[in-house]
């Protein structure tokens, strides 16, 4: 059985030990998993207790209160998100702090358990945190294994469409209970939020089904002659309404018109994800310049925006699977944290190459290199 190490920090004794009572031996188990999944707990009563567990052991959830002696939930959250980001923190807190609770979730949060909960209620969002760090592990097994985990992803999708959405559910609840009274204008931000997780959710299937489309063994049954400009203009016109709504222009540039043999598929990825990212991270009235350029028998993919752009420690970290930059500027954008891990895989087996050369606050430039 795989052991997940899940830390409660709690100031009240009774927290602590009621929730190791109900996860004790609490088992998580899905069809497509090879292994049930259990839980070995940790107690600790202060947010500093909790960094230095953090520093000193391998931590996979943490269950945090905000309410702590000495320094504060939200400054653990931070800490974590800054220094342990593969850890996922889900917050407790009572109704009344709902919007704490909202706050912390678009600051990095994984989710959050309104308290008093029952042990039903604690058991779900266990179960749902769980899946999320299986499918997270197996996109990581994908940069070593081939077809075998493709069509276990697949199984852990047709799960993840018909799996209720926990922290809906939570907000429903909420709402059906009129926590907040009975004028809807009080739910606004909690239905803000669920739409926000199910574009989310919506975002995360489309981007594990482009990986579902990559060839990780590459066969060349699907490549055709490929106009490299007319590809890039179609993903221009898709996302154009969206660009349109935030004043933000696209430019494209083929004076060579080129043309690629390749799996039109795997271009077309490409071509989306950098364009979508162009145009998502820009500011109001900003720009996204795509151009085609062949160099030494080798095509130049370049898309350059004028967004928030990163640090070099956000670069370093950019292709890596579920990566996302978290900041103000974009605790509102939602996104898997697949797409460019994607463009890079598809980089890879076309035997070519990404880079990405950005300056925080003037924007970015990404070119993918791919050999004719």
């Amino acid at each position: 059985m795989e052991k997940l190490k899940v830390m409660v920090v709690d100031d009240e004794p009774g927290i602590r030990s009621g929730v190791s009572r109900i996860l004790n031996n609490f088992t998580v188990s899905y069809p497509f998993m090879d292994t049930d999944i259990g839980f070995d707990l940790i107690e600790v009563g202060t947010g500093e207790e909790a960094i230095e567990k953090v520093k000193s052991e391998h931590i996979d959830i943490v269950l945090l209160d905000n309410k702590l002696p000495g320094i504060l939930g939200t400054e653990v959250l931070e800490y974590i998100n800054k220094n342990n980001p593969e850890i996922l923190v889900m917050m407790i807190t009572s109704y009344a702090s709902l919007e704490l609770a909202v706050k912390a979730t678009n600051n990095g949060a994984y989710d959050f358990i309104p308290k008093p909960f029952t042990p039903q209620e604690l058991k779900s969002s266990l179960e749902n945190v769980s899946k999320h760090l299986f499918l997270r592990g197996m996109t990581r097994k994908m940069n070593k294994e081939g077809k075998e985990i493709r069509f276990q992803f697949l199984s852990v999708l047709s799960h993840e469409l018909k799996a209720p959405l926990n922290a809906i559910e939570g907000y429903l609840r909420i709402m059906q209970d009129k926590e907040n009274g009975d004028d809807i204008a009080s739910y606004d931000q909690m239905i803000d939020r669920s739409l926000q997780r199910i574009k989310g959710m919506r975002n995360l299937i489309m981007d594990l089904l482009d990986l579902t489309k990559i060839n990780f063994e590459r066969k060349t049954e699907k490549f055709q002659n490929l106009n490299l400009g007319e590809i890039a203009q179609l993903s221009i016109e898709a996302m154009n309404p969206y660009a349109i709504q935030k004043d933000v222009k696209i430019s494209l540039s083929d004076e060579e018109n080129i043309v690629l043999k390749a799996d039109p598929g795997d271009i077309e990825i490409i071509f989306n994800n950098l364009i979508s990212n162009g145009v998502k991270y820009n500011k109001d009235g900003g720009t996204v310049d795509v151009k085609l350029i062949k160099t030494d028998n080798k095509v130049n993919i370049i898309v350059k925006d004028t967004g928030i752009g990163l640090s070099k420690e956000e670069s370093d970290k950019l292709f890596h699977e579920f990566f996302r930059v978290k900041s103000e500027q974009t605790r509102h954008i939602t996104g898997s944290g697949l797409g460019l891990s994607i463009v890079k895989r598809i980089a890879d087996l076309y035997m070519g190459e990404i880079k990405v050369d950005s300056t925080p606050g003037v924007g970015s430039s990404f070119t993918v290199i791919l050999p004719m």
